[in-house]
């Protein structure tokens, strides 16, 4: 079986409601996973946008959410979710802070990609990690990734 990640809010490659966004509520999406593999002691999610600042000309992914430590028997969270399950740590975004922060792109139509890990470890506390500690500490223990990505333009964007 595939581990495959959804969401209620939008179809792979389609947009992302504004109430996501800055322009909205910015609350995050609801997320939905099924397929983990056995043998997974944890999961991991990071969103980002490979197109910043501008997708004609990309200078870096911008990073919208880390959380790592997610228990393997979690198969879901909430729109907007207020508190993640027990045992889950969240690392820095590109703000410089935790939590989710929603699509808002200075220009152009971009693509966020919502990555989740399944891993065959429990990471240590990082510490409040931005997303490359994580991604150091998740290498070698990835048993299976499942990715689904969203589209956002600024109303009136190019």
């Amino acid at each position: 079986m595939t581990m495959r990640l959804t969401s209620t809010s939008f179809d792979h490659e389609h947009e992302i409601p504004a109430k996501h966004t800055c322009e909205g509520a910015d609350v995050s999406p609801p997320l939905h996973w099924s397929g983990v593999p056995s043998g997974t002691r944890s999961l991991a999610l990071i969103v980002d946008d490979p197109d910043a600042p501008d997708p004609r000309a990309p200078k870096t992914t911008w990073v919208h959410w880390v959380v790592y430590d997610l228990p393997p028997s979690t198969t879901s969270l909430a729109e907007g979710v207020a508190a993640l399950p027990a045992g889950a740590r969240e690392g820095k975004n590109d703000w410089k802070a935790t939590g989710y922060r929603g699509p808002c792109p200075p220009i152009g139509r971009h693509r966020y990609f919502h990555k989740l890990y399944a891993l065959d470890a429990v990471l240590p506390d990082l510490h409040e990690p931005d997303k490359a500690a994580v991604e150091r500490a998740m290498k070698g223990h990835v048993l299976a990734e499942a990715t689904l990505m969203g589209t956002y333009a600024k109303r009136g964007g190019v």
